[in-house]
Protein backbone atom coordinates (compact mmCIF):
# COMPACT_ATOMS: atom_id res chain seq x y z
CA UNK A 1 0.00 0.00 0.00
CA UNK A 2 1.76 3.39 -0.96
CA UNK A 3 1.05 6.56 1.09
CA UNK A 4 2.38 9.86 1.36
CA UNK A 5 5.45 9.36 3.67
CA UNK A 6 6.25 6.63 1.55
CA UNK A 7 6.13 9.15 -1.82
CA UNK A 8 8.51 11.35 0.36
CA UNK A 9 10.78 8.87 1.17
CA UNK A 10 11.03 7.85 -2.58
CA UNK A 11 11.52 11.38 -3.50
CA UNK A 12 8.42 11.50 -5.81
CA UNK A 13 7.02 14.24 -3.66
CA UNK A 14 8.99 17.12 -2.15
CA UNK A 15 10.03 17.79 1.30
CA UNK A 16 13.05 19.44 3.22
CA UNK A 17 15.22 15.95 4.82
CA UNK A 18 16.71 16.34 7.23
CA UNK A 19 18.20 12.64 8.10
CA UNK A 20 18.04 9.71 6.74
CA UNK A 21 19.22 6.20 7.73
CA UNK A 22 19.09 2.38 6.45
CA UNK A 23 15.64 2.48 8.87
CA UNK A 24 14.90 5.57 9.41
CA UNK A 25 13.80 9.02 7.54
CA UNK A 26 13.03 12.30 8.77
CA UNK A 27 11.74 15.72 7.18
CA UNK A 28 10.13 19.24 8.58
CA UNK A 29 6.21 18.95 8.98
CA UNK A 30 4.48 20.97 6.22
CA UNK A 31 2.02 22.22 8.94
CA UNK A 32 4.17 22.55 11.52
CA UNK A 33 3.37 23.78 15.47
CA UNK A 34 7.06 26.10 15.40
CA UNK A 35 9.72 26.48 13.57
CA UNK A 36 12.06 22.74 13.14
CA UNK A 37 9.08 20.56 13.44
CA UNK A 38 10.44 17.76 12.25
CA UNK A 39 8.40 14.15 11.53
CA UNK A 40 10.80 10.87 12.09
CA UNK A 41 8.78 8.15 10.31
CA UNK A 42 10.36 4.27 9.65
CA UNK A 43 11.21 3.67 5.51
CA UNK A 44 8.80 0.98 5.88
CA UNK A 45 5.05 1.34 5.85
CA UNK A 46 3.56 0.57 9.42
CA UNK A 47 0.10 2.08 10.23
CA UNK A 48 1.58 3.36 13.81
CA UNK A 49 2.57 1.92 17.43
CA UNK A 50 0.41 -0.45 17.37
CA UNK A 51 1.81 -2.72 14.56
CA UNK A 52 5.32 -1.65 13.95
CA UNK A 53 7.87 -4.60 15.12
CA UNK A 54 10.12 -3.71 17.93
CA UNK A 55 13.39 -3.57 16.44
CA UNK A 56 12.27 -0.73 14.01
CA UNK A 57 10.17 1.32 17.04
CA UNK A 58 13.78 1.29 18.59
CA UNK A 59 15.72 2.64 15.22
CA UNK A 60 12.92 5.51 14.80
CA UNK A 61 13.41 5.69 18.65
CA UNK A 62 16.85 6.23 18.57
CA UNK A 63 16.81 8.77 15.64
CA UNK A 64 14.26 10.67 17.70
CA UNK A 65 16.52 10.88 20.18
CA UNK A 66 19.45 11.59 18.22
CA UNK A 67 17.74 14.87 16.31
CA UNK A 68 15.93 16.05 19.73
CA UNK A 69 18.40 17.76 20.90
CA UNK A 70 19.83 18.77 17.28
CA UNK A 71 16.93 20.84 16.49
CA UNK A 72 16.57 22.18 19.96
CA UNK A 73 19.58 24.19 19.24
CA UNK A 74 19.44 24.95 15.83
CA UNK A 75 16.34 26.71 16.06
CA UNK A 76 16.98 28.33 19.67
CA UNK A 77 14.01 25.96 21.21
CA UNK A 78 13.49 26.53 24.93
CA UNK A 79 12.22 22.92 24.86
CA UNK A 80 11.19 19.86 23.04
CA UNK A 81 7.89 17.92 22.83
CA UNK A 82 7.79 14.27 21.89
CA UNK A 83 4.49 13.19 20.32
CA UNK A 84 2.90 10.69 18.22
CA UNK A 85 -0.87 10.04 17.32
CA UNK A 86 -2.54 6.20 17.46
CA UNK A 87 -5.53 5.81 15.57
CA UNK A 88 -8.44 8.75 14.22
CA UNK A 89 -9.09 9.27 17.90
CA UNK A 90 -5.48 10.84 18.69
CA UNK A 91 -6.38 12.76 15.36
CA UNK A 92 -3.64 10.55 13.55
CA UNK A 93 -4.26 11.95 9.97
CA UNK A 94 -1.60 10.27 8.30
CA UNK A 95 -1.59 6.35 8.46
CA UNK A 96 1.94 5.51 8.57
CA UNK A 97 4.25 5.74 11.91
CA UNK A 98 5.21 8.88 12.68
CA UNK A 99 6.78 11.01 15.55
CA UNK A 100 6.71 14.39 16.04
CA UNK A 101 9.64 16.53 17.47
CA UNK A 102 8.40 19.87 18.26
CA UNK A 103 10.70 22.32 19.42
CA UNK A 104 8.61 24.60 21.91
CA UNK A 105 9.26 28.03 22.62
CA UNK A 106 8.33 30.21 26.08
CA UNK A 107 5.35 31.84 25.53
CA UNK A 108 4.19 29.80 22.33
CA UNK A 109 0.70 28.86 21.21
CA UNK A 110 0.99 25.28 21.38
CA UNK A 111 -1.24 23.42 24.01
CA UNK A 112 -0.73 19.50 23.34
CA UNK A 113 -3.53 18.95 25.43
CA UNK A 114 -5.26 19.30 28.83
CA UNK A 115 -5.28 17.02 31.74
CA UNK A 116 -8.85 15.78 33.17
CA UNK A 117 -8.19 14.55 36.91
CA UNK A 118 -9.62 10.67 37.71
CA UNK A 119 -12.42 10.67 40.35
CA UNK A 120 -12.34 8.37 42.98
CA UNK A 121 -11.20 4.82 43.00
CA UNK A 122 -10.91 5.10 39.17
CA UNK A 123 -7.21 5.69 38.72
CA UNK A 124 -6.93 2.43 40.98
CA UNK A 125 -9.67 0.36 38.59
CA UNK A 126 -7.82 1.03 35.92
CA UNK A 127 -4.08 0.75 36.55
CA UNK A 128 -5.49 -2.66 37.77
CA UNK A 129 -7.21 -3.60 34.27
CA UNK A 130 -4.06 -2.49 32.92
CA UNK A 131 -1.82 -4.73 34.96
CA UNK A 132 -4.30 -7.91 34.63
CA UNK A 133 -3.52 -7.28 30.58
CA UNK A 134 -0.02 -7.39 30.97
CA UNK A 135 -0.44 -11.51 32.06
Amino acid sequence: MDDLFLKIVRREIPAEIVYEDEKTFAFLDIRPNNHGHTLVIPKERYRNILDIPEDLWLAVMKTVHMLAPVIKKAVGADGINIAMNNEPAAHQLVFHAHVHIIPRFEGDQYQPWTGTPYKEGEAKMIAEKIRGSLS
